[in-house]
């Protein structure tokens, strides 16, 4: 479905009844990530799935989308579908504009779920490589997205599911290069979230992959303990819904049901 937003589409799934869930994608990712979950969690759940800026059908909005004009684009969604309360699952750069959303709606959120992704801001050499890949992205953008993406998995994964591989890619080149360069902009400025996720009184977890690259796995399992936030790791890398199917569901599901 379609909604039009300060003049731009943006699109969103809705399916099943009950406690609402909102599932939010990643970078070079759209709502199709989901859908192996959603008919799971449809049977007990409104599952509402939605194409951040740039991404899938949902248009480009500017040329930096900051977390927080992503959280605003969802808001408008759940706000026009007349929903007031909800719990979200966050992948990657989906689970920055989760947090994001929880800073300005807190008392709306029941639960959040960061997926293969962290309360952190990104690291000083982490900017600069996000800058160095907007600048190069201009003049070849095929090849970018490619490796950009092909660093989401390890050379097992990738022949090991080499299918959902292809299909994940073929997803990721159909991003618009101002969608890449808005949104990998965003995540650059993004603040860190840290203090705000520790204090929050809303139910929350953090999903990990035991051999991810994008993530200081190590760091963020440290801070959990120590702050006596619930977390779980998976055996395999960033892309826990493909690398990790089974286990990620089960996780997903015992997180909703506990709330």
């Amino acid at each position: 479905m379609i909604l039009d937003y300060k003049g731009i589409p943006v699109f969103y799934s809705d399916t099943g009844k009950g406690q609402v869930v909102v599932l939010l994608h990643g970078f070079l990712e759209d709502s199709s990530m989901w859908d192996t979950l959603t008919p799971v969690l449809a049977k007990k759940n409104r599952v509402i799935t939605i194409d951040l800026l740039g991404h899938g059908k949902t248009a480009c909005l500017g040329y930096i989308h900051t977390m927080e004009d992503m959280a605003n684009a969802v808001y408008f969604v759940l706000k026009t579908l007349k929903l007031r309360k909800y719990i979200f699952i966050g992948h990657s750069m989906g689970g920055y504009v989760a947090l994001a959303f929880a800073k300005k709606h807190s008392e709306s959120v029941k639960g959040l779920c960061l997926l293969n992704s962290t309360y952190q801001e990104d690291s000083i050499e982490r900017k600069q490589l996000r800058a160095r890949a907007n600048k190069m992205v201009q003049n070849n953008y095929e090849n970018m997205v490619r490796m950009s993406f092909a660093n989401l998995f390890s050379a097992e994964s990738k022949l090991k599911y080499n299918e959902a591989y292809n299909e994940a890619l073929k997803t990721a080149l159909k991003t618009p290069i101002q969608g890449y360069m808005s949104a990998n902009e965003g995540m650059r400025l993004r603040e860190d979230s840290s203090t705000f996720f520790t204090e929050a009184s809303f139910k929350k977890i953090v999903l990990l992959g035991k051999k991810d690259t994008i993530l200081d796995v190590e760091n963020i399992l440290k801070f959990t303990k120590n702050h006596n936030i619930e977390s779980y790791i998976f055996s395999e890398g960033h892309m826990s819904h493909i690398e990790n199917k089974i286990d990620f569901i089960k996780q997903i599901v015992l997180f909703i049901e506990k709330i």
